[in-house]
């Protein structure tokens, strides 16, 4: 009975080939997380061009000790590149109405009604007013804005 030995070994150009597919990814996902893991299969691959006689395992080693720092350490410094802002309602658009005065567009009746502000059409609620009565947006409940009598 023979024994065929089967050696597994990675070649730097595997780890190229993970490179660009990391980096492929990362266009179709949002956020850096997949950039950080290519940039580490690539620099995986530089050491196991310059080092060919290292094993597969070291070249896993080498490439999850890359990946674990180049993931940490953009958490650690991600702060630095963005931008504060002092608006506290960006992409909360329905808190940036809280406070508006604007005229009702459709009465409202039983107390639902609709209101434009902008070049947007909102439900409401409120008290029974007339159309054209002039409101003021006092809370947001979901997609449906409160109003009251401006006055």
């Amino acid at each position: 009975m023979s024994d065929i030995g089967f050696t597994f070994q990675l070649e730097f150009w595997h780890w190229m080939i993970l490179a660009a597919a990391l980096a492929g990814i990362e266009i179709l996902t949002p956020g850096f997380f997949f950039l950080w893991l290519g940039g580490a299969a690539l620099v995986t691959g530089i050491v196991a061009l310059i080092l060919p006689s290292l094993t597969w395992e070291n070249q896993v080693l080498v490439f999850a000790v890359l990946s674990a720092a180049s993931v940490l350490g953009w958490y650690k410094f991600r702060g630095h590149f963005t931008t504060p802002s002092n608006d506290s309602t960006l992409n909360r658009r329905g808190e940036q109405l809280l406070g508006r005065s604007a005229t009702l567009s459709e009465p409202i009746i039983n107390g639902r009604g609709q209101i434009r502000i902008d070049d947007t059409v909102w439900r409401c609620e409120g008290p029974d007013l007339a159309a054209g009565t002039q409101v003021k947006v006092v809370a947001m409940r979901g997609a449906m804005v409160a109003v009251e009598k401006a006055g």
